[in-house]
């Protein structure tokens, strides 16, 4: 069994710095580095980008739909990227955002959970919409394994704003009228005191003015998505997530496009990395 998710996560990022970087292989990126659109494209792009900042990152974020679109295949490159990720002693967070009910749920957790999955990470994203009950088997494989999911709770697409942010009838601890985003958040704190561990993190957008949602007593990570072309800037995040005063202590800021956009030169990599630790 590995050392317990947060544990991992807060050496790695004292040690590196708190920025996770996107391994997002799309097509414009993937061709901007002067490759082909295609398999062999995907795989030089994802392993080029994690080797050239292997020992300069804390965490990288593999978003599995641009591997999935490549079929079996496809699969077998991202299971290299997460073990190259491994190897560099960074954190692998894969963005899935599973969520089902029953067998299902517990066959997703056994998939990215599981230790000797083939596409195991350190953490997968998930989402709470079907209840936040029904991910138990993934918050439950992730204690007994080591490693940590992050919920969909605050995301920065205006198309979330209607669920998430609608108000509940009641909350059984104790609020009256929450929003389904502090709902979620304050069931997510409920199962890192019930594990004795902040194995659940949140995903909150970079890109939103105001965090909206009550975040109370919640100590585990925040995934911040969006920092560079989507808008949100590492300035803004420290206010967005201040806490009297002080910027709280467990923020992933989350930039894909910035830094692969500096590539495929790895020192340009780098130096695109190193200004946003600054």
């Amino acid at each position: 069994m590995l050392d317990p998710f947060a544990d991992r996560l807060d050496a790695v990022t004292a040690a590196r710095g708190k920025l996770c970087v996107g391994v997002d292989p799309h097509g414009a990126s993937v061709t901007a580095w002067g490759l082909p659109d295609d398999i062999a494209g995907v795989e030089k792009f994802s392993r080029g980008l994690v080797a050239a900042l292997a020992d300069d990152v804390a965490c990288f974020k593999p978003q599995s739909a641009f591997f999935e679109a490549f079929g079996p295949p496809g699969l077998t490159v991202l299971a290299a990227v997460l073990r190259d990720i491994a190897e560099a002693g960074a954190v692998s967070i894969l963005d899935v955002k599973r969520g089902d009910i029953g067998s299902t749920m517990d066959a997703y957790a056994r998939a990215y959970l599981g230790d000797g999955a083939a596409l195991a990470a350190d953490a997968i994203t998930v989402n709470p919409f079907l209840g936040f009950g029904a991910l138990t088997p993934a918050v439950d494989l992730a204690r007994a394994t080591g490693r940590g999911v992050f919920v969909l709770v605050r995301t920065s697409n205006p198309e979330g704003d209607a669920v998430q942010l609608a108000t509940v009838a009641g909350d059984p601890r104790g609020d009256a009228s929450p929003n389904v985003g502090t709902l979620i958040a304050g069931q997510a704190g409920d199962a890192n005191k019930a594990a004795g561990t902040p194995l659940v993190g949140l995903v909150i957008g970079a890109t939103l003015q105001v965090v909206d949602i009550g975040l109370d007593g919640f100590d585990g990570w925040i995934l911040a998505p969006g920092i560079g072309a989507q808008g949100g800037d590492m300035g803004h995040l420290r206010e967005l997530f201040a806490v009297q005063g002080a910027a709280r202590p467990r923020v992933l800021p989350t930039v894909s496009r910035s830094v692969a956009d500096a590539g495929p030169d790895p020192n340009s990599l780098k130096k695109a990395v190193h200004s946003l630790l600054q």
